[in-house]
Formats: structure tokens, C-alpha cells, sequence
């Protein structure tokens, strides 16, 4: 049990991204008008950034 808690406490910055940025990103995009460069869907986007700056913050303990 506590080696669970201790792998989800230690993927919370993805889990964050991935439940929360990401979806509003793509909802910020949507009601914005803009859209995804390359014929992409704005959630295809989303998860790229949402998950490259998830997998920053894991990787480097930091969002900035």
C-alpha cells in the first residue's frame, strides 16, 4: 500500500496535466477560435503541450 501511494504521489504533476490542463486548454481553444497548426485537433494539441509540461514538472520537480 504505501509503495502505491508513494508511485501516485509521485506522478501527481502528469496526473494533473492529463485531468486538468490538458481538457482546459482544449476548451480555452475551442471557445478562443483558434486553431491547431498541421490539420491536428485542438485536443491533440492540448495533450502535447499538457503532457510535455507534465512530463517537465516530473521530471524537473518544477512547473517553471
Amino acid at each position: 500500500m504505501e509503495r502505491a501511494l508513494k508511485l501516485v504521489a509521485g506522478s501527481l504533476p502528469l496526473i494533473f496535466a492529463f485531468a486538468f490542463l490538458v481538457p482546459l486548454m482544449d476548451q480555452v481553444m475551442r471557445v478562443a477560435g483558434i486553431t491547431a497548426p498541421l490539420g491536428l485537433s485542438s485536443l491533440t494539441l492540448a495533450l502535447i503541450i499538457g503532457g510535455a509540461w507534465g512530463l517537465f514538472a516530473q521530471v524537473t520537480g518544477r512547473w517553471i
